[in-house]
């Protein structure tokens, strides 16, 4: 009972900050994966039997140890968004999970269906959507990875859930429903894994190009010129003619106006020309003192450059501030002075060496950015980004966990290239082939396929997943209405109905 008082919330408030931090010790860079099962199953056991108040705080407490230590990278980007993000975003989410779970046995349903639901809306909102420290990622190097192949990463996270309640159930004895639960996920991993990837157009010899340089460093504390020198020296390695394409960062070339009219230009058509081979670079042009863009073009060995795409997901906080008169108003010295103009069209990038779908930095994070690309007819994944000016390497360990996903959702090649690390080649089942390390300068090389074809994620988005919440969500909620009409028929049948022989108003 909740009044036996501080003893009951005592035990569960270090249960539930235990819980939270083994969900977090899941997540990239530690990446312990089956410690996101434990988290999953000691959250359960917090909310038995607790009142709705007492189930939101003790989810809050399970949110607050997720999310504040595996998004501390945050704190340099923006203290205060990084505080309200964690203490009242994603902790506060959380606890409302724990709301809507119950306290009773349908919280052994509600729960993974409602951190499906949480996880989709956190896929499109705020700004946009802010997909971190996601239950998914803690699989990305996991066994049940190919799950994502089937239902993306909203599936492989309920997944995640439902066998935390499997581990739950087995703890208390109940083998056959725990039973059924592993072997539907093992079930569904097994085909994810043996789902065939289409056909197979043709290999690309890529070149994944990372500069080196100290991390940690942002973009007002020097000059670019260091980097662009960087990445042409480290580019120099590449012999004339070995590679059909290579891919450089984001952001490596800065310039204030229009590309073609910098010598910057002049540089990149002559090593492209060198390694005879094009290069598909990041390009940032300052538009004017409130505004710049932030794209990729292809600069051809014969000097021409196409296939130009503008990134459209931009960093909320990092790239542009959203709501900024309000925020300027509390925390104007610690935002970024202009905001990035967010882009339109496809993510399909044509080049010589085929057609590649392009999720510029961030946008690796949202599964429907590569599902555009593809479906525009990309035979390989591109993802130039840029983590030097963050601190730690959380940020880059989890968006390596994001490409791998990527690349089993898509069944494609992802090819991952940062100026300072993690530069990263990714095989179509999610493999990691090749990474580099942090702040070396160095080329990683692959022969890649580029393929056609699709998989049940890449086709269908999110639906599976989502429809499979909404119903287990529905049915309860349906119950309990069914519940409560019943209920109130009944005490109506006991009292007598108003005008009736039994009734107790007078006639």
């Amino acid at each position: 009972m909740e009044s036996s008082g501080g003893r009951s919330w005592a035990l569960g408030a270090p249960l539930a900050l235990v819980a939270g931090g083994c969900i977090c010790l899941a997540v990239p860079p530690w990446g312990w994966w089956p410690l996101a099962l434990v988290g999953i199953a000691l959250w359960i056991r917090v909310l038995e039997d607790r009142s709705a108040a007492a189930r939101f705080g003790l989810s809050y407490l399970v949110g607050l140890a997720w999310f504040a230590p595996s998004t501390l990278w945050m704190w340099r980007l923006t203290a205060p968004g990084y505080v309200a993000a964690v203490f009242i975003g994603w902790a506060g989410l959380v606890g409302l999970v724990g709301v809507v779970s119950s306290g009773d046995q349908r919280r052994l349903v509600l729960l993974p269906a409602s951190l499906v639901l949480l996880e989709w809306g956190l896929l499109h909102a705020p700004f946009g959507g802010v997909p971190l420290s996601e239950l998914a990622t803690t699989q990305a190097a996991g066994p049940l990875r190919p799950i994502a192949t089937i239902g993306g990463v909203l599936l492989l996270g309920g997944a995640v859930a439902s066998l935390g309640t499997a581990l739950y159930l087995a703890v208390h004895g109940r083998w056959r429903p725990s039973g059924l639960i592993l072997a539907a996920v093992v079930l569904t991993a097994l085909l994810g894994a043996a789902w065939p990837l289409g056909e197979v157009d043709g290999t690309t010899r890529v070149a994944a190009v990372q500069g080196g340089g100290p991390q940690g460093t942002r973009f007002a504390e020097g000059d670019t010129g260091p980097v662009l020198e960087r990445h042409l020296a480290a580019s120099g390695t590449i012999e004339p003619g070995s590679v059909d394409l290579v891919v450089w960062p984001e952001n490596v070339v800065n310039v204030e106006g229009r590309l073609e009219d910098h010598p910057y230009v002049d540089r990149l058509r002559r090593e492209a020309a060198r390694v005879q081979a094009p290069i598909l670079v990041g390009v940032v042009e300052g538009v004017d003192q409130s505004e710049f863009v932030n794209y990729v073009v292809v600069v051809d060995p014969d000097g021409t450059i196409t296939g130009r795409y503008d990134k459209e997901r931009r960093v909320p906080f990092g790239e542009y501030v959203p709501l900024r008169r309000l925020f300027e108003s509390i925390a104007a010295g610690q935002l970024p002075p202009r905001d990035q103009v967010p882009g339109a069209g496809t993510s399909a990038v044509p080049t010589p060496a085929g057609e590649v779908a392009v999720a510029i930095s961030w946008e690796v994070f949202f599964s429907r950015r590569v599902r555009e690309g593809v479906r525009a007819g990309g035979e390989f994944v591109a993802n130039p980004t840029n983590g030097s000016s963050y601190w730690l390497t959380q940020i880059q360990s989890q968006q390596v966990a994001q490409s791998r996903l990527r690349a089993t959702e898509s069944g494609r090649w992802l090819v991952q290239a940062a100026p300072t690390g993690f530069s990263a080649i990714v095989d179509p089942r999610g493999e990691l082939e090749q990474r580099s390390g942090i702040s070396e300068s160095v080329v990683l090389t692959a022969t890649i396929e580029r393929r056609s074809g699709t998989t049940p994620a890449q086709a269908t988005g999110d639906l599976l997943p989502v429809s499979l919440a909404l119903g287990a969500v529905g049915s309860f909620l349906t119950a309990e209405l069914l519940r409560r009409r019943s209920a109130t028929e009944r005490a109506r049948g006991a009292t007598g109905r108003p005008g009736s022989s039994g009734s107790r108003w007078p006639t």
